[in-house]
């Protein structure tokens, strides 16, 4: 197998969905932002920095998962054939890859105000703490929605150099999102978590595993409503909200826990909810 295959393999750059679940709450933050602010020049090119940005930590982080993670994987089947499962390359040489998707992602990072910076160092605290997370609590979709979703309030301060109560409700609502659908994708590996001890919610809540979801996803939806409601009128936004809705009811309708390949399918249906909660926010009048 070549080198690039490889590192494509490595980073799921073949597998982008991963990409956008981390990338679309950076941009529900920059679209309320640009409710607020309407500076379109700026939304777009920031638009653009948060976008390559989430591709170069989203790669950097499964290089990390998979180095913390090395071990385990090759005792579950989804997991099993990833590079550094099957000694196809070095941990010494995908922390060097790493690195050096860290390194460009700073050059990106830099571009933006000094909260934002800090905020972005803070990230990396979640970022590469969550691979550890399986092995000491059954809440690692918890620690993942921290993380997927900080990006909320790195594009708010990167436009209003602030931090406000509404970002941080529309932060949490994220985390609800992120609870839910990663539970979803776990469901996929129960058998294989249970047999070798690794905790999740999808084992944790593997007899109500609907019900919990839904929670997540009502949880999650009444956030939403909370913070745009005087906000709604029968324009573009609201039809894209009311879609953005649709599309986690349909998941809950759909899901079944114990078959994989469907499980995968509504996981990756959140790709398109979170682009249709961006035009929903950013067609706010």
């Amino acid at each position: 197998m070549s080198q690039l295959k490889i590192f494509i393999e490595l980073t799921r750059l073949n597998k982008p969905t991963g990409i956008m679940l981390l990338f679309w709450p950076c941009s529900w933050g920059l679209a309320y932002a640009y409710v607020v602010e309407k500076n379109l020049y700026q939304f777009l090119y920031f638009l653009l920095l948060f976008f390559l940005g989430s591709v170069l930590m989203r790669s950097a982080g499964c290089i990390v998962n998979d180095i913390v993670d090395k071990d385990i994987d090759k005792k579950v089947q989804r997991t099993k054939n990833r590079p550094l499962a099957c000694n196809l390359i070095s941990v010494k040489l995908a922390l060097v890859y790493a690195l050096g998707l860290c390194s460009l992602a700073f050059l990106i990072l830099i571009q933006f105000n000094a909260l934002t910076i800090i905020l972005g160092f803070v990230s990396m605290v979640f970022a590469f703490s969550y691979p550890f997370m399986k092995r000491i609590t059954y809440w690692p979709q918890f620690f993942l929605g921290l993380t997927f979703n900080w990006g909320i309030m790195m594009a708010w301060a990167a436009v209003t150099n602030t931090i406000s109560v509404e970002i941080v409700t529309l932060y949490t609502s994220a985390i609800f999102w992120t609870l839910g659908y990663d539970t979803i994708y776990g469901a996929q590996d129960i058998a294989d978590d249970e047999l070798i001890g690794v905790k999740s919610t999808s084992v944790k809540f593997k007899n109500n595993i609907i019900l919990f979801v839904g929670f997540c996803y009502f949880i999650n939806a009444a956030l939403i409503f909370f913070l745009f409601y005087d906000k709604f009128n029968l324009n573009n936004s609201f039809l894209f909200m009311t879609i953005y809705i649709l599309s986690l009811i349909y998941q809950i309708i759909r899901f079944e826990k114990n078959n994989p390949k469907k499980c995968l399918n509504i996981f990756k249906i959140n790709n398109f909810s979170g682009f249709f909660l961006f035009f929903g926010i950013a067609l706010i009048n």
